[in-house]
């Protein structure tokens, strides 16, 4: 089977999508994610789930245990009449609640519609208006957001002792299970995307080769699971092949995260770039014991400095895995593949069975070292990611920001993920993000925010420019810094430079 190899070299001479097939009990007929995440590992008592909670405490579940409760509340949901097709939104914290919820949402052939749990009253509104679930599912704090909500509390899961702890999922392959919404902000909805019980499958792909998840690994993921690195990287992937998982609930705190890793000797982890990065600045990790053997990261690029600091704390590089919600996992950096070379910076190379190029304006294959749009082919075409890369001579992909992130100054063509990157390498920054603004004499200028427990002055400022154009360029450095308190995020954690750019044109007209 394909868990059987680590090699890069053999990632790439024995995968086939037929051989994934063999990882599931069902087939390409009838198959359904919660028997294949849940129920079908419930022998021997395994963990399932070990719940990291931020004021301290832990939640550990069993698969055994998940599996009676998604049960009991798959045939409530029957008894409410709710059943195929319909939609269940859950807004819950990783918890025995939430995942009771989600599988038993799927096991009915109910629609799961995880969302986030720091939405507020618009955020909820607008996903609730667009996918109509016959059920809300939350806390006591959220519920007065939605007018007939249920409850998930001890009293709730209590009373559902009065169903039936087996329920036997009937659904077809290609049966809607999951609608996700990306991250956004509450004025600009981005669509829900919709994944049917055969996703699971195409999902081992990035198990395999993204975040190297093998059975006996023990796995944890920091990221909420509303989001696709969390829910699907996170959740689904390693609890399909068995694997126990570690969650993190509440408000991130890098040091509660680290004594989880310790505490279980969890051995890989799969967290954002600003996880790492604020387990480098918190100063706690020299504290805690680490059993990690795999590391992996996603959502946005990676800064040298944080990856310098976590090969040399947990003793092996931070793998990128880069793709989309919408388009899957198409570049890793195979974590544990002893054969495989993890340049930094890098994006990795094509997970087997993909094919992703570099075009330019016209459409046309770039050479090494020429930035253009990273596309992947699928059925028989070419998709636009919307993000800009290049290659290098050996056949590895570079991240050069979102296609709207570029800046043009003077007629030079500039990355605000490599200004970033070279900023975040000043000791006394903490986070930055780079725009374009306007500029008469040449077109946009870089300007750089900043946040540092540093005072922000002109000396400091100037120390900023001269890194960036010792490190870059002498035409690529922020003419213009700006020390800010915080940086706006997606609800994913990754820095909103749109945001940015809006608060720029507001302030310029």
């Amino acid at each position: 089977m394909l868990t059987e190899y680590t090699r890069y070299a053999d990632a790439q001479a024995q995968f086939s999508s037929e051989k994934l097939w063999e990882l599931f009990d069902g087939d390409r007929r009838t198959l359904n994610i919660a028997h294949e995440c849940i129920d079908r590992h419930v022998a021997g008592e395994r963990t399932a789930v070990i719940v990291a909670q931020a004021g301290g405490g832990e939640e550990v579940l069993s698969f055994r245990q998940i599996a009676e409760d998604s049960a009991r509340f798959a045939h409530y949901l029957k008894a409410r009449g709710v059943g195929a097709g319909d939609r269940v939104a859950i807004m819950l914290e990783p918890s025995r609640a939430f995942y009771m919820a989600v599988f038993g949402a799927m096991k009915t052939g109910a629609i799961a519609v995880p969302l986030f749990t720091l939405f507020g009253p618009d955020g909820v509104r607008l996903r609730i208006d667009d996918c109509k679930p016959s059920l809300f599912v939350t806390n006591a704090e959220k519920a007065p957001m939605v007018a007939g909500s249920v409850v998930a509390d001890d009293a709730f899961i209590a009373d559902l002792e009065r169903f039936e702890p087996r329920f036997t999922p009937n659904t077809r392959a290609d049966d809607m299970a999951i609608f996700q919404y990306t991250s956004g902000t509450t004025r600009e909805l981005p669509e829900a995307v919709k994944h049917t019980h055969r996703a699971v499958v195409t999902l081992m792909v990035a198990a395999l080769y993204g975040t190297g998840i093998r059975p006996g690994d023990r796995f944890f993921c920091p990221s909420s699971p509303a989001w696709g690195h969390g829910l699907w990287h996170g959740t689904l992937a390693p609890l399909a092949l068995g694997v126990t998982i570690g969650a993190y609930a509440g408000r991130f705190d890098a040091e509660r995260l680290l004594k989880a890793l310790q505490d279980h000797r969890f051995t890989n982890l799969s967290a954002a770039a600003t996880h790492y990065r604020m387990v480098r600045v918190s100063g706690a990790a020299p504290r805690y014991r680490s059993y990690l053997e795999k590391l992996s990261f996603t959502g946005e690029p990676i800064d040298g400095e944080t990856a310098a600091f976590a090969k040399a704390h947990f003793g092996h590089p931070v793998c990128s895995m880069y793709g989309t919600t919408e388009i899957g996992v198409i570049l890793a950096s195979y974590p544990g593949a002893a054969d495989f070379v993890v340049k930094p910076g890098s994006l990795g190379k094509p997970v087997p069975g993909c094919r992703v190029e570099v075009h330019d304006a016209q459409g046309k294959p770039c050479p090494p070292g020429v930035t253009g749009e990273l596309k992947v082919w699928r059925r028989n075409s070419w998709i636009a990611t919307k993000d800009l890369g290049r290659t290098d001579a050996d056949g590895y992909f570079f991240h050069a920001g979102r296609a709207d992130d570029v800046i043009i100054s003077a007629g030079w063509t500039m990355s605000a993920v490599e200004i970033e990157d070279a900023i975040l390498k000043h000791a006394d920054v903490r986070e930055a993000a780079a725009i374009g603004v306007p500029d008469a004499l040449r077109g946009q200028i870089v300007k750089a925010f900043v946040v540092s427990p540093r005072a922000g002055d002109e000396r400091f400022a100037q120390e900023i420019q001269d890194l960036v154009r010792d490190r870059l360029s002498q035409h690529e450095y922020p003419r213009l810094v700006a020390f800010v308190p915080e940086l706006p995020k997606t609800p994913a954690g990754k820095v909103n430079r749109k945001v940015l750019r809006e608060r720029e044109q507001r302030e310029t007209v």
